[in-house]
């Protein structure tokens, strides 16, 4: 399966990953860069490595009520969450082999790992606020 074009219509599908404890990869991006263009196929060819996990492209633009004030600095931006735990929020360079490995890595944490990473930072402790999808998600 490719990733989830998150709509308004799909938001359930979304939330219902989240709330199950399911990996999300979220691309953030917007609709009129030619980067986010061309990173997309690479993107939902990762998506198709990773079948159990939910990746999902998010136009900034198109879903500004969701993403709100998030601090998108360049593009692709890459957002990894499980349940209600960022673990990792940032700008990557448009290289899907660098997200997958970056995946691979948080797939092996156990839930006390992400949860003491997730506040062992005043930067990550931010992430925990201002970018966890599930929270934006009930706020709608």
């Amino acid at each position: 399966m490719s990733s989830l074009f998150l709509t308004p219509d799909t938001f359930p599908q979304l939330s219902a990953a989240l709330a199950s404890g399911q990996w999300v990869v979220a691309c953030l991006c917007a609709g009129w860069c030619d980067v986010c263009k061309q990173y997309r196929a690479g993107f939902d060819a990762l998506a198709l490595q990773y079948p159990e996990q939910q990746f999902v492209w998010i136009d900034i633009e198109d879903q500004s009520d969701l993403v709100g004030d998030l601090d998108v600095e360049n593009f692709p931006t890459i957002l990894i969450q499980r349940k209600d735990i960022v673990a990792f929020y940032g700008t990557m360079m448009p290289e899907p082999r660098q997200v997958g490995r970056l995946l691979e890595a948080q797939l092996e944490r156990s839930d006390d790992d992400l949860r003491r990473e997730a506040s062992s930072t005043s930067e990550r402790s931010l992430w925990q606020q201002e970018c966890n999808l599930l929270t934006k998600l009930a706020e709608l």
